[in-house]
C-alpha cells in the first residue's frame, strides 16, 4: 500500500486505492491516460497526468497511454506526436507501447452487436436535430424516437446496412435502449455509433462508422483491465452511462469511475476546443504560442518540466472545484530558477549615458560580478564599464520626487556590481525626447560603502555600449482580461482577448550570453526570468521570452 510521503499529498483517491488494496479487491492497481488526438495537451492535462501516472508508481502498478482516436474528423498524427513527445518531456513512461481506441473497434462492434441483440440497442434515422429536440430538457422528459421499437433482426440488418456505407452520413445512428425519462439526459438513449466517411488515421478507410467516446471509453478500460479509471467532474454523469455499458455486456473485468476537480487557472482557457479556436482564427501565433497554457507553450516559454509537476503536487486532487491562481503556477517556476538560473544584466528600453569624465586614457574597466549572489559554485564573470552605457529609461526621471530611489538631475545611483554616476545635462531631440545623458562616475565608490550623509538610495542596472550585443524581448502577460473565461460563450471569447498580452522591446543584453550556451535560463536583473527562443533566434536575432517577473505575488 501506499504511504504519504513529501513528494505528493495523500488525497480521497489514494485513500480508495487503499482500500481496495487493504480489502483485496484487487492486487494489482492499473491506471490510464487517455487523450483526445485532437488538439495539443494542456496544463489541465498535467494534473491529470501527473495523478495516473504517480499511482502506478506509487503502488507499483502500471500506466498505459491510450490514444482516444473515436472522431477523425478532428484527428491528426501531429497531435498524437505531440501528445508522446508532451508525456516523454515531462518525465513520464506509459507501459508498453502506445495503445489506441481504435485497436478494439472490432471487438466495440461485436458488444454493439451484443446490445442489439439483447434489445438494449436499435438503429434510429432521426436527424441528429431531430435526437436533440427528442431527447428534452433537465425539466421536460424526453420522448421515443419513432424507430425505437423496431425488432432486433431488423436492428442487426440496419446496423450491418450503416457498417457497409449504404446510409447516408448523418442519417441513421445506433441507440442505446435506456429511458427516454430518465432524470438524468445522458441516459435518454445515448448514441454509441455515428456514420463518418473519412479516412482514418490508424485504421484508413476500413470503417465508417464510429463509436462514440462514452461506448468506446469503458470498454476500452475494461479491454486493459484499468482498476480505477479516473476523470474530471464534468463527467461524473457519465459514469451512470459507463456502468450501464459495462454492466449489459459480457466482459470479465468491471473498473470503476472516479472523479476528481478539472484545472482551471484564472485569466486563462483550458479547452481544447476553445484554444483550437484561437490558434484557427490567429489570434495566438499557433499551439506553441508562450501565452497559451498548453505543453508546449508552456516549455516554450520556458516552464521546466519539474515546476508545472510541483505546481499540480501543490494544488493536489480534489472534489471541489475552484480557480487557481496564476501566482501560484509561477511562483513554482521562479522558486526553482531563483536557484538555477545565471544572473544576467539586460536593458529591454535602452537610454544612452555618456561618462564625461571617463579616463581617457582608458578603454575600459574590467570588474568582477557573480553568477548568482547567494551560490558562490556558480562563479563569475567579467564586465566592463565603458565611457558609453546603457541605462533603463524608466530608470531616469527628470523631476525629483520626494522619497524616490530614481536616477534624476539631483539625485545619484549607483550602477549594479559598479560605481555611482551623477547626471549633469540631459541632450534631447527635436520633439523633446531624451537622447542621452552626460554624467560623471565617482572612481571612488566600486565595491565600497559610502558615507551614510550620501543620498544614494538605488541600484540600476547597466550595460556597456561596447560590450553589448542586441536582442528582442517578449513580455507576456494574461491572454485575457476576464478572470474566469473558462466558462464563457466561446462567440465572445474575441471580446476578452487583453491587447497587451505579447509587448516586444528591442534593446541590449550582455555580450556575455554568447559564452553560456549551456545555460536555458537567466535571470535578467531587475527584469525577470527569461529564456532564449530557439525556434525564433538565429545568428543575426535573439529572441528571449519572459518567463515570468521577479515579483512573488504568492
Amino acid at each position: 500500500m501506499y504511504k504519504k510521503n513529501n513528494n505528493y499529498q495523500n488525497n480521497f483517491i489514494y485513500q480508495i486505492i487503499n482500500n481496495d488494496l487493504k480489502n483485496k479487491k484487487y492486487s494489482f492497481i492499473c491506471t490510464r491516460f487517455p487523450p483526445e488526438p485532437n488538439g495539443y495537451l494542456h496544463i489541465g492535462h498535467i494534473k491529470s497526468i501527473c495523478l495516473n501516472f504517480t499511482i502506478a508508481k506509487n503502488f507499483n502498478g502500471k500506466c498505459n497511454l491510450r490514444i482516444d482516436d473515436t472522431n477523425p474528423i478532428k484527428e491528426n498524427l501531429e497531435y498524437i506526436e505531440s501528445i508522446k513527445k508532451d508525456l516523454i518531456w515531462l518525465g513520464f513512461k506509459w507501459s508498453n507501447n502506445i495503445k489506441y481506441s481504435s485497436d478494439y473497434f472490432d471487438q466495440l462492434y461485436k458488444y454493439a452487436i451484443e446490445l442489439i441483440n439483447k434489445g438494449l440497442a436499435y438503429v434510429d434515422e432521426l436527424t441528429i436535430e431531430e435526437i436533440r429536440n427528442y431527447r428534452g430538457t433537465l425539466l421536460i422528459p424526453g420522448k421515443n424516437s419513432p424507430y425505437r421499437n423496431r425488432s432486433i433482426q431488423e436492428n442487426l440488418k440496419l446496423f450491418k446496412k450503416m457498417k457497409l456505407g449504404k446510409f447516408p452520413e448523418g442519417s441513421a445512428s445506433l441507440r442505446a435502449k435506456i429511458d427516454m425519462k430518465s432524470k438524468t439526459i445522458i441516459l435518454r438513449d445515448p448514441v454509441l455509433y455515428r456514420i463518418k466517411f473519412i479516412k482514418h488515421h490508424q485504421t484508413g478507410n476500413k470503417w465508417c462508422i464510429y463509436p462514440m467516446y462514452d461506448f468506446a471509453h469503458c470498454i476500452a478500460d475494461a479491454i486493459e483491465g484499468i482498476t480505477h479509471s479516473l476523470c474530471t467532474l464534468e463527467f461524473q454523469d457519465n459514469r451512470l452511462l459507463y456502468n450501464w455499458i459495462i454492466n449489459n455486456i459480457n466482459i470479465n473485468h468491471h473498473p470503476k469511475q472516479y472523479e476528481f476537480s478539472r484545472l482551471n487557472i484564472e485569466y486563462s482557457i483550458l479547452s481544447k476546443r476553445k484554444m483550437s479556436l484561437l490558434v484557427n482564427n490567429k489570434i495566438v501565433n499557433g499551439w506553441n504560442d508562450p501565452r497559451m497554457l498548453t505543453i508546449s507553450g508552456l516549455r516554450r516559454r520556458g516552464y521546466t518540466a519539474s515546476s508545472l509537476k510541483e505546481f499540480c503536487y501543490r494544488i493536489g486532487v480534489t472534489k471541489q472545484n475552484n480557480i487557481i491562481e496564476r501566482a501560484l503556477l509561477e511562483s513554482c517556476i521562479r522558486d526553482e530558477l531563483n536557484k538555477s538560473a545565471h544572473r544576467i544584466m539586460a536593458v529591454l528600453k535602452p537610454l544612452k549615458i555618456i561618462i564625461i569624465n571617463f579616463p581617457i586614457k582608458e578603454k575600459k574597466i574590467k570588474i568582477i560580478a557573480p553568477n548568482h549572489p547567494n551560490n558562490n559554485m556558480m562563479g563569475s564573470r567579467e564586465i566592463f564599464f565603458t565611457k558609453e552605457i546603457y541605462i533603463n529609461k524608466l530608470d531616469f526621471i527628470e523631476k525629483d520626487i520626494k522619497n524616490s530611489k530614481k536616477f534624476t538631475l539631483k539625485q545619484e545611483i549607483r550602477l549594479r556590481y559598479a560605481f555611482v554616476i551623477k547626471a549633469h545635462k540631459i541632450l534631447k531631440d527635436n520633439k523633446g525626447k531624451i537622447i542621452c545623458i552626460y554624467c560623471t562616475y565617482d572612481a571612488n565608490t566600486l565595491g565600497k560603502k559610502l558615507n551614510k550623509n550620501r543620498n544614494v538610495k538605488g541600484v540600476i542596472h547597466w550595460l556597456s555600449v561596447s560590450y553589448s550585443i542586441p536582442a528582442i524581448f517578449r513580455i507576456y502577460n494574461n491572454l485575457f482580461i476576464k478572470k474566469n473565461i473558462d466558462n464563457i460563450n466561446i462567440n465572445y471569447i474575441n471580446t476578452f482577448i487583453n491587447k497587451k498580452s505579447l509587448l516586444i522591446y528591442n534593446g541590449f543584453i550582455e555580450n556575455n550570453i554568447l559564452k553560456k550556451k549551456e545555460n536555458k535560463f537567466f535571470q535578467f536583473e531587475r527584469e525577470g526570468y527569461f529564456c532564449l527562443d530557439k525556434k525564433d533566434s538565429n545568428k543575426k536575432n535573439l529572441f528571449f521570452n519572459q518567463i515570468t517577473s521577479l515579483k512573488k505575488n504568492f
